[in-house]
This record gives C-alpha cells, structure tokens and sequence, in this order.
C-alpha cells in the first residue's frame, strides 16, 4: 500500500477528530461564542478566532474543518443527549450499577431463601404435625383413656353411686373433646382418676390418742353462737399403718385442703362418750370412728356423726 492510499484513508477520520476538538473548544469558550452571536458575520468571526487560537497552539486547521465544527456546534453534534426516563433505561443502569446493590441484593434473597425454606420445609409441617397431634389426642386418645377409666371404676365399685357418677364425667369430657375443649376433656379425665383412687383406698378412719393432740374440741358456730359444735380429731391409717393424706371440705369455708389429720363433726353423745372413755386411764379403747373399704366411696361410721369436717382450729 502507498504513503498516499494510507494518507488518503486517514484524512476523514482526521478531520473528524479535528472538528470534535474544535465543538469541544467552543464549549469550553462560552464566553466567545455569546460575544459572537451578536455580530452579522458569525460563522466568518468565529472561524477567524478560532484559526488563531489553534495557531497560538501551533496547529494548523483548514477553513473547511472549522467551518464543520461550528456547524456541528449549531446542530448539536457530537453532543450526549440523556435517553429519556424509561423502563428500560432504568433497567440498563440497574445492570450497569450491579456492582454496588449486587452483594446487598444477594445476601438479601439469600436471607429470604433460607427463611422461606424454614417456614415451607420447618415450621409449615411441625405447626401441621402439632394440630394433627391435637386431633388425634381430643379425638382418639382423650375420649380412649376416659373410656379405660370408666371401665375400671366400673369393675371395681360395690356402689352404684360411683358407677353414675363416672358416666356423667365421662359424658362431659367426650362433649369438651369433641368440642375441642382440652382443658374440660383433661378435668374429666382428672375427676375419673380421683374417683377410681377414692374406690381403692382402703383405711381405718381413727381418733387421735397422743401426747400433746387434742382427741376432741368444741366451737360456737359464727351463724347460731347459741349452738355448740362438737368434732374428734381423727386420722386416716392404712393397711400398712402408715397415715393417709386426704382432701377434706372445710365446712367452715366450704374450701378443699389435702390434710392428714382433721375434725369431724359428731354429737355431743359421740363427743362425751370419746371424752369418758380417755377418762378412765388415758387410753381410748375405741378409737376407730370408721372404716373406708376397698370398692366403696364412703367411710362406714361405727360411732354416730353429723358428717361435717374442719381442717384447722
């Protein structure tokens, strides 16, 4: 290839270059082209000013290079215009900009993966496993055990009594469980527990006889002081000897208290013949007040009572 060909091929780009140098050096001359825009001979004053310029610079620059960079100033050539607002130019410079929110942007949806991960694959099917759990048991395993529980009170009882009193237990607590009543279903399961231990229970009911215990005591009830109240103290021994704690009523205050010794509320006949019988040699010779069998759900008196009881006096 030639020095001319090659001269030939890069003169376009050349002055291409020269002309954005020149819209370049107009710009930065604001001063100089709004001075200019006042006289009649603009183009021909602007190209006069500029050939100077680029002489003092020592560069040489045609007319016709001149004259194309102001006109490429007037049509805004060579000028970046702003692609207006758009989706898709907000989406560009998301992309552009990835650098920056990209680290962010990925913990973040890292986060949320692992946090639904745990909701849909952790908590969604232990919450399910736990109400399925809760439907089994009101449905199948509550309603299962009250059932176990009748029949034994059922088996065991030598009272029709505790059998009516079971049934009607049972009948709450299967309408709590088939309600979804937790709380009522597990009360009734409770009562039928109680009632079968109180059919086992097996004791002597006995006057306490011991150095520093009262055997009896009297009180004048709040309601009628003209009345007087007479109770001997007594225990509940079992079949090992051993004393039993019970739930006894207060009558006094109608509450439950789980005691191991307590009065119970007898005639004054009862009362003084207690009395006479530690005051012949300071030993009671009939100290068993009554005796609570196997099967059975109340004490069998062999002494007379009025059957109210006190846990404190």
């Amino acid at each position: 290839m030639s020095t001319t060909t090659a001269t030939a091929d890069k003169a376009p780009l050349d002055e291409v270059m020269l002309a954005m140098d020149v819209v370049d050096t107009l710009r930065h001359r604001q001063d100089l082209v709004e001075r200019e825009l006042a006289g009649d001979a603009r183009e021909k004053q602007l190209i006069d000013k500029l050939r100077e310029i680029y002489h003092q610079q020592g560069i040489e620059v045609t007319d016709a290079v001149l004259m194309e960079g102001v006109k490429a100033l007037d049509e805004s050539r060579f000028v970046y215009t702003p692609p207006k607002p758009s989706l898709g130019v907000s989406l560009a410079r998301l992309y552009v900009g990835r650098k920056k929110w990209g680290p962010a942007a990925l913990a973040i949806a890292l986060v949320l993966v692992v946090g639904l991960g745990g909701y849909f694959f952790a908590y969604r099917p232990y919450q399910a496993a736990q109400v399925e759990g809760a439907r089994i048991e009101l449905s199948e395993k509550l309603p299962a055990e009250m059932d176990a529980l009748y029949q034994s009170i059922f088996e065991e009882t030598k009272v029709q009594q505790a059998v009516t009193q079971a049934e009607q237990m049972r009948g709450r607590g299967k309408t709590a469980a088939a309600e979804g009543n937790r709380a009522g279903a597990e009360q009734a399961i409770a009562s039928l527990t109680g009632l079968r231990d109180q059919l086992r229970q097996e004791y002597q009911l006995k006057i306490v006889n011991r150095e520093g215990q009262k055997t009896g005591f009297w009180t004048f009830p709040e309601i009628n002081t003209a009345a007087t109240n007479y109770y001997v103290v007594v225990e509940a021994v079992g079949t090992d000897g051993k004393p039993l704690t019970l739930p006894v009523v207060n009558e006094e205050n109608g509450q439950t208290e789980n005691v191991s010794i307590w009065g119970v509320r007898v005639p004054e006949s009862t009362y003084r013949a207690v009395e006479n019988d530690k005051k012949d040699d300071g030993i009671l010779q009939r100290n068993v007040l009554g005796v609570k069998e196997y099967g059975f759900l109340d004490v069998d008196y062999v002494m007379p009572v009025l059957g109210g009881a006190v846990t404190r006096w």
